[in-house]
């Protein structure tokens, strides 16, 4: 039996949290709806928890009631109760999971804070969980049993720098039989939450799709659930609403943008399955976790399994939603679900029915995919490097800007394709408008060859395996041989059509190779420019330049010798072989400038600023 003999004992948040938590209760937002909804939404996984746990030890659940959330306001006390009868907590649970960041969100959210200019829509963004509470709560005190156990203890703090920690009085020990009780002394300007149509407004706007009964504890009258807790996902189609869809996608994914995509299906035949999923209009905070995790939750016969068994790819860890398997066994460890064949199928199987439906969507309404392509169109493209069996479907799908306009698919570049040409083009680099300057698109664009810019970082990943899209093989601008001598040019009196050079190629080229010696690994004529003097390009059968660089800033490969290209019928190249004091000096100018334009410094800057200076100065004198 619990009693208050024992003093309570203090500790300190973790720095994380302390900062957080400085944030929330100085908050002015007005965003303050969420902190009901993250509470809710805890109170919910409790539960799953719950149900998960006891289907190996149904002796948790020893009063056989189903899990159930109950939110009580009282008016004369001036506080707001959520409680739930799920899973509970044990005092080490408390301190790890109250006074520690237990996952990488809240770190994100205070990174996110520091760098908005504007962070009112933040906490509604990221939610921040149990925290939020301390946007309308002075004083939280927390009372919990995890279920089976005869321990009951109470974590409470006021937001500063700390919380206490105290077994729970033989009152409240009574009265939580399993679970968790979140009591919020709510603050002045936070009254309107103990009104009971507040609390049904917010719970119908974010958590009517909870599958837990949430009842209301009205101090007058009688108790009555305010959610549907219904499985939206095995009702039918006909029966729904583009709102009701809406709500479920905010009150799955915690989001508050509306779903650019929903895809909502049963499978039925070797395996029964129901599938509900959305691809969100404005991007998840997490998108680029490292661990690349996904957000689909795995229910089985509607009890909730796990939230991280990969049931899609990594390249559509976008995708929020739930499926829900009528095969799996209840029992279901989460290590069995690594090599369960079954679940593999069912992810096979649902990742086609997401890249067709996206494809379909693509063709079917293009302002719609356009959302989807702007917030994840980096990650969609990391499939075309990893999916193997869908690669061409995934480049068929992607949009790109090129030359010749922005959101272009490959189905339109090979449409468009000019006489002669047997390839398609592409040009990676950091920025569109330095690429659009790029002397290597000179030739190009004297022949109105559509050329891709690419300048997403995984773009020099997976352009470096072996592509083609329609028959057409990809082809980057800055590696290898070009030879466009087939595809005619858009005017005739255009720059390669002026008369030979009389410039001494072997000469010039020999000059160039004598002074730049181990920079470059050769020196060749270009067939890739009109008007530049130099451009750096790599071999046919290294990695492309970009790519390179991106690998050896993360100290994963070293940067090797380029090969210069000259235009032997520009000025600066055809001065080379006459000029003798001069001629390293214009050698090196060469290498240099081809650098620059490549977003790359001098190797030597401080010795490429004095050459420029000198060679200025020569011309002056002249």
């Amino acid at each position: 039996m619990m009693t208050t003999t024992t003093a309570p004992e203090s500790q300190p948040f973790q720095a994380e949290v302390a900062e957080l938590l400085h944030l929330m209760v100085h908050s002015v937002y007005s965003e303050t709806d969420i902190f009901l909804r993250e509470l809710i939404s805890n109170a919910s996984d409790a539960c799953d928890k719950l149900r998960y746990e006891a289907i190996a030890a149904p002796e948790l659940i020893t009063d056989g009631a189903p899990p159930a959330i109950r939110i009580v306001p009282n008016k004369a006390a001036n506080t707001l109760a959520v409680v739930d009868s799920g899973i509970g907590m044990d005092r080490q649970e408390l301190i790890d999971n109250l006074g520690t960041i237990a996952r990488s969100g809240t770190k994100s959210f205070l990174s996110r804070l520091t760098e908005a200019k504007d962070g009112a829509n933040l906490i509604g963004q990221f939610g921040v969980g149990f925290y939020a509470a301390f946007m309308v709560a002075e004083r939280i005190v927390v009372t919990s049993r995890r279920a089976g156990s005869d321990e009951v203890w109470t974590w409470s703090s006021s937001g500063g720098s700390g919380f206490e920690i105290a077994p729970a009085s033989e009152e409240d020990a009574a009265r939580i039989t399993r679970g968790t009780e979140i009591v919020l002394h709510l603050k002045e300007n936070a009254q309107k939450y103990l009104e009971t149509y507040e609390i049904e407004r917010i719970v119908r706007a974010y958590s009517d799709n909870i599958q837990f009964p949430i009842e209301l504890v009205p101090e007058e009258g009688e108790p009555r659930q305010i959610n549907s807790a219904s499985a939206l996902w095995q009702r039918p189609k006909s029966e729904l609403t583009p709102d009701d869809y809406k709500g479920a996608y905010q009150s799955i994914a915690g989001a508050f943008d509306e779903p650019a995509m929903t895809l909502h299906y049963r499978a039925e035949g070797r395996q029964s399955y129901a599938v509900l999923l959305f691809a969100p209009s404005t991007k998840p905070f997490d998108l680029f976790d490292q661990a690349r995790k996904g957000k689909v939750k795995l229910y089985v016969r509607r009890v909730f399994i796990a939230d991280d068994a990969d049931l899609l790819p990594a390249y559509l860890r976008f995708i929020r939603g739930v499926i829900d398997s009528e095969d799996l066994p209840l029992n279901i460890s989460r290590e069995m679900l690594q090599n369960n064949p079954q679940l593999a199928q069912i992810r096979k199987a649902v990742t086609s029915r997401v890249v067709t439906e996206l494809e379909n969507l693509g063709d079917r309404e293009p302002e719609a995919f356009a959302k989807i392509w702007d917030s994840f169109g980096p990650v969609i493209k990391e499939g075309i490097w990893e999916d193997f069996e869908r690669r061409e479907k995934l480049l068929g799908l992607s949009r790109f800007t090129t030359t010749s306009g922005e959101k272009r698919s490959l189905k339109q570049y090979v449409e468009n394709l000019k006489s002669n040409q047997t390839e398609i083009y592409y040009l990676t680099g950091d920025s569109i408008e330095r690429l659009k300057s790029n002397p290597k698109l000179e030739s190009a664009t004297a022949r109105g060859i559509e050329v891709l810019l690419l300048t997403d970082p995984v773009d020099a990943f997976w352009t470096s395996a072996p592509l083609d899209f329609g028959g057409k093989p990809l082809k980057s601008l800055s590696q290898g041989d070009i030879d466009f001598g087939l595809i005619p040019l858009l005017d005739d009196k255009a720059d390669d059509k002026k008369e030979e050079s009389t410039t001494d190629e072997a000469a010039t080229i020999a000059v160039i190779k004598d002074t730049l010696g181990e920079r470059v690994s050769d020196v060749r004529a270009s067939q890739r420019l009109t008007s530049s003097a130099s451009c750096l390009v790599a071999g046919g059968d290294g990695r492309d330049r970009q790519l390179e660089r991106l690998l050896a800033m993360q100290n994963q490969g070293s940067v090797t010798k380029p090969i210069l290209e000259i235009n032997l019928r520009h000025p600066l190249v055809a001065a080379i072989a006459g000029a003798k004091d001069a001629a390293a000096d214009l050698s090196f100018l060469l290498l240099e400038q081809a650098q620059i334009l490549d977003g790359e410094l001098p190797e030597d800057p401080a010795a490429f600023a004095s050459r420029l200076n000198q060679l200025v100065l020569r011309g002056v004198k002249l």
